[in-house]
């Protein structure tokens, strides 16, 4: 996803010479091509993301479009006053990308884990939260937040994850991408983890379950309208996210489904406890840990399809 990131944002640069890039002292190997084509409109402000923040506020109101760089929660919570006093209250024109949400940088411990992130930027007023599937997600949803008029936070995975998507997909901020079509039960995932809602699905269609597949690529705003379809359409619906249970694509999909006025569905949240991980080691040993891998995954809903098999 970082590649694509930074080819998508490249060609915008290219059109749009208000596009700046600010980061904080890393993405060696990759942040170079930017700074090379484009030495004025790039700004490495050192390891001080406070004022990474605040820079990037002040070109929004000079009229900029400010996109900043970092490694999964630096970019959020370390300078969370000034995204929500400088950004987010002057409607500022800033796009916070963080590279390597949830445990892509497992390897380097808790304080490298981007697990509270979408609830935090889901609470701030006025902010877009994106976090695309897979590299084709990635390179359009660079092209939709820096057209958009506003803040945006950008999750990004950390390299390497495959492409699901076939070309031509249509992305839209808000509007969710149907995967896999079916009628029993609905998969609403955000971030990489929808390659494993593709593999639950592909387990369960071996056993007569036909599984609706939704990439919920933005969770704010949300698609309510995919998600109330979902909840008419199919027996029951479960989120999947590398975050919190608590205020992530889950809670956004719950608080919806409670005032939708349509109980007739049955829910379950699936992502991480609201726990910190002592353990350190890569990804997916760490989701794994946490109750995420396919085979988890798996049992868990097995109370789900039972009740909606005797329905």
């Amino acid at each position: 996803m970082r590649g694509a990131f930074f080819r998508a944002l490249m060609e915008a640069a290219e059109q749009d010479e208000r596009i700046n890039l600010v980061v904080g002292d890393l993405g060696f190997g990759v942040v170079e091509p930017f700074a090379e084509r484009f030495p004025n409109r790039f700004l490495n402000v050192g390891v001080a993301e406070q004022n990474m923040a605040s820079i990037a506020a002040g070109m929004a109101l000079m009229g900029k479009v400010a996109f900043t760089y970092s490694i999964a929660n630096f970019p959020t919570l370390r300078c969370l006053e000034q995204i929500r006093n400088e950004v987010c209250y002057h409607k500022a024109n800033v796009k916070i990308v963080a590279v390597g949400g949830g445990f892509a940088y497992g390897s380097l411990g808790m304080t490298h884990h981007a697990t509270e992130d979408l609830a935090i930027m889901r609470a701030l007023p006025e902010m877009v939260v994106v976090a695309p599937a897979d590299p084709l997600e990635a390179e359009q949803a660079t092209r939709a937040i820096a057209a958009h008029q506003g803040p945006c936070y950008l999750r990004l995975g950390r390299a390497g994850e495959p492409q699901i998507h076939d070309s031509g997909i249509d992305f839209q901020l808000g509007k969710a991408i149907r995967v896999r079509d079916g009628g029993d039960i609905t998969f609403i995932s955000t971030g990489g983890i929808l390659q494993t809602s593709v593999q639950v699905a592909d387990a369960l269609e071996a056993k007569g379950i036909r599984t609706r597949v939704l990439s919920m690529h933005t969770v704010k705003p949300l698609d309510t309208v995919a998600v109330l379809t979902a909840a008419r359409e199919t027996r029951a619906i479960v989120t999947l996210e590398e975050h919190s249970v608590i205020g992530g694509l889950g809670g956004a999909v719950a608080e919806f489904l409670a005032e939708s006025g349509d109980p007739g569905v049955r829910f379950k949240r699936l992502g991480l406890p609201s726990a910190f991980s002592s353990a350190v080691g890569s990804q997916e040993y760490l989701l794994a840990q946490n109750g995420l891998s396919l085979e988890s995954i798996l049992v868990s809903v097995e109370p789900l399809l039972e009740v909606t098999r005797a329905l």
